[in-house]
């Protein structure tokens, strides 16, 4: 498996693990709640809206990056060191991304955002 690859199998876990920790974080931490249909949930606290808004991000931009990354690969750019890069620069991006959202930190998750953006666009240019 080539690396670009594999950080797209580490994305994909990292998007599951994001949605599981909005998950629990929006049912106040009680696992019993989050296994059951939470129809009865309060309004969302500010932390639990930022996980959701994180994790529904990451669901975005993983199908842009897996779309990106398949085509990479089956024209035969997959493993090139442009698309190692671009694959890097998205997932440690995007593993920074999800704290510092939770965290509130507005310009700083605006940044890693773009630097992952910056990393399917390596990944794209590859291709040109």
């Amino acid at each position: 498996m080539t690396t670009d690859v594999r950080l797209l199998a580490y994305s994909a876990i990292l998007t599951w693990l994001m949605v599981l920790t909005a998950s629990l974080i929006r049912a106040g931490g009680n696992v019993a709640v989050a296994f059951g249909n939470r129809e009865d949930l309060p309004p969302p606290t500010p932390l639990a809206g930022r996980a959701e808004r994180a994790a529904r991000n990451m669901i975005e931009n993983l199908v842009l990056f897996t779309a990106i990354l398949m085509a990479a690969q089956m024209s035969g750019h997959g493993g090139h060191d442009r698309v190692v890069l671009g694959a890097r620069l998205f997932f440690f991006a995007r593993v920074v991304y999800f704290p510092t959202y939770l965290a509130g930190v507005q310009y700083v998750r605006t940044g890693l955002w773009a630097v992952a953006v910056v990393g399917m666009g390596l990944i794209a240019s590859s291709m040109l």
